[in-house]
């Protein structure tokens, strides 16, 4: 907890000058105080946490489940061999040269307002970090480590296992801590784009109402899932790679 003291004292700075700055303004719509917003978000508790927030979280998960799946594959794929690397990564890159905003609406067209359209999305945010993280991971291991193993007599796939999947492991860590912020931003736009629900679809008619804090309350929603998936995760990471920290 103690290294998460610097972050607290520094949180509460910002929102108190947030709340300070805010009360001067007095134009809720415009900028509405911290305290506005947590109000405002208990009123409207009923339909942000049993209709939006399920609807959103459903989208963010699906979504890095199949950018985990994907990403993870080809990262295996491009470190086996030389010419699919050659072929798939710039690819891979242009992938990400597209804005989302700019597919998004193309997703509806494509697959309607259903799960799918936003589900795509996300995929598109997420899966490149994943990818590039993992096949630098798999890419990292020392050649005279590989050789080491080989005079003992292992087999490609002893290497495989050994000692590039557990090299891997710190980067396949990053790639979540990166792409879990990057899933629920890609859900919130795709819903704002185009949705019947969730989060990013009702700070969008909460906007059309002129309800500031309304429009702040899914998204302090959004960045507490955010922070909550990554420090999880930093848990997780430290557990299962203990070596790391005793190096």
């Amino acid at each position: 907890m103690k290294k998460y003291t610097s972050s607290i004292i520094v949180g509460i700075s910002f929102f108190l000058i947030w709340e300070a700055i805010a009360r001067k303004i007095d134009a809720a719509y415009i900028l509405p105080s911290p305290s506005k917003i947590l109000q405002r978000t208990w009123e409207l508790r009923d339909p942000l946490f049993t209709v939006h927030l399920p609807a959103t979280l459903w989208v963010t998960f699906l979504g890095l489940v199949i950018s985990l799946i994907f990403g993870v594959f080809l990262a295996i794929l491009m470190s086996l061999n030389g010419k699919i690397q050659n072929a798939i990564y710039p690819l891979v890159v242009i992938t990400q040269t597209v804005p989302i905003t700019a597919l998004a609406p193309i997703f509806v067209l494509w697959f309607g307002y259903s799960i799918w359209s936003k589900v795509l999305a996300t995929i598109l945010m997420t899966f490149f970090p994943i990818t590039i993280n993992v096949y630098d991971g798999l890419r990292s291991t020392k050649r005279e480590m590989e050789e080491l193993l080989i005079t003992y007599g292992a087999t490609k796939k002893d290497i495989f296992i050994k000692l590039k999947l557990p090299s891997a492991l710190p980067y396949f860590f990053s790639a979540l801590k990166i792409s879990v912020p990057l899933s629920v931003i890609g859900a919130a736009i795709s819903e704002w784009l185009g949705a019947q629900s969730g989060l990013g679809y009702f700070s969008k008619r909460m906007m059309t109402q002129l309800d500031g804090a309304g429009v702040f309350a899914p998204i302090v929603i959004l960045s507490l899932i955010a922070v909550i998936f990554v420090f999880i995760i930093d848990i997780l990471e430290n557990k299962l790679i203990k070596w790391r920290n005793e190096v």
